[in-house]
């Protein structure tokens, strides 16, 4: 199946539950009033509170640390690094992500705005931008960053899933930078679990948390666009074989929300 496909695909599925929260009443003016309002009342306690909640929370997690990619995290060479949109919190505290500099893709939406005070607060730098909204600018602005010498933070299936989706943009930007892409994977033994698409991950106090970084993938500066999609489908197995190692580290099951079956990468955000 052609990315052309299965983005028309995913976008008949996004209509389709549209017309379901239409059809269930979930889209009338009011409840949509109320959300936007909601959602900016969020937006400005999470400013505040959520770095220091977040700081508070990590500081009584138990964290241990595996996997081949290691040297290139601490590496000064620039990398992508690549990581599930729900594991997205769990992985902000922690003590070799946080303070370096690092540059996150944010999406330019409400949700993205509720994370951009914690990641200033722990030191990251920060990149608006989606498929939909600033996609290009987002692109010179990662590439501008690895060229600097900095590591890239992608969350290949965000910012709308479905959870556990690859798209071909960390494999694209690593062509582009010549760099190569580093699969974080991340377990916890207890955590709250949000009921989003992303089963966004919130570790609780004293919970154990393992962070496996996998082995870099390389991506040749000359590899064609049906290379790259090779690359997003390696990077996909790669990022669960990363998660599978850390939930072993802990003895735990892996996720039992991770999908069984997937299809092919989607588009690059750019085209």
């Amino acid at each position: 199946m052609s990315n052309r496909r299965a983005t028309a695909e995913r976008a008949a599925q996004r209509a389709a539950q549209a017309a379901e929260r239409v059809a269930g009443g979930r889209e009338a003016p009011h409840l949509r009033r109320f959300r936007d309002w909601r959602r900016r009342l969020l937006s400005r306690l999470a400013a505040w509170l959520v770095p220091w909640l977040v700081r508070a929370l990590a500081g009584t997690w138990r964290v241990s640390w595996c996997g081949a990619g290691l040297p290139l995290l601490h590496a000064t060479a620039p990398a992508v690094l690549a990581v599930w949109h729900g594991r997205m919190l769990a992985a902000m505290p922690l003590p070799h992500h946080r303070g370096r500099g690092m540059t996150v893709l944010v999406s330019p939406s409400g949700d993205g705005d509720l994370v951009l005070g914690a990641l200033s607060h722990f030191g990251y730098r920060v990149v608006r931008g989606s498929t939909s909204r600033r996609g290009a600018r987002a692109l010179r602005d990662l590439g501008t960053a690895l060229a600097a010498g900095q590591k890239v933070v992608l969350t290949p299936d965000g910012p709308r899933g479905p959870m556990h989706s690859m798209n071909v943009g960390p494999a694209w930007l690593a062509r582009a930078a010549g760099v190569s892409i580093l699969p974080v994977g991340i377990a916890v033994d207890r955590a709250w679990q949000l009921r989003s698409w992303d089963r966004f991950t919130i570790p609780k106090p004293f919970a154990r948390v393992a962070v496996c970084h996998g082995e870099p993938l390389a991506v040749p500066v000359d590899a064609s666009d049906q290379e790259l999609e090779a690359i997003a489908a390696t990077l996909r197995e790669a990022l669960l074989a990363a998660e599978a190692a850390a939930a072993a580290a802990l003895a735990s099951p892996r996720d039992p929300h991770e999908p069984q079956r997937q299809g092919p990468p989607r588009e690059p955000p750019v085209t």
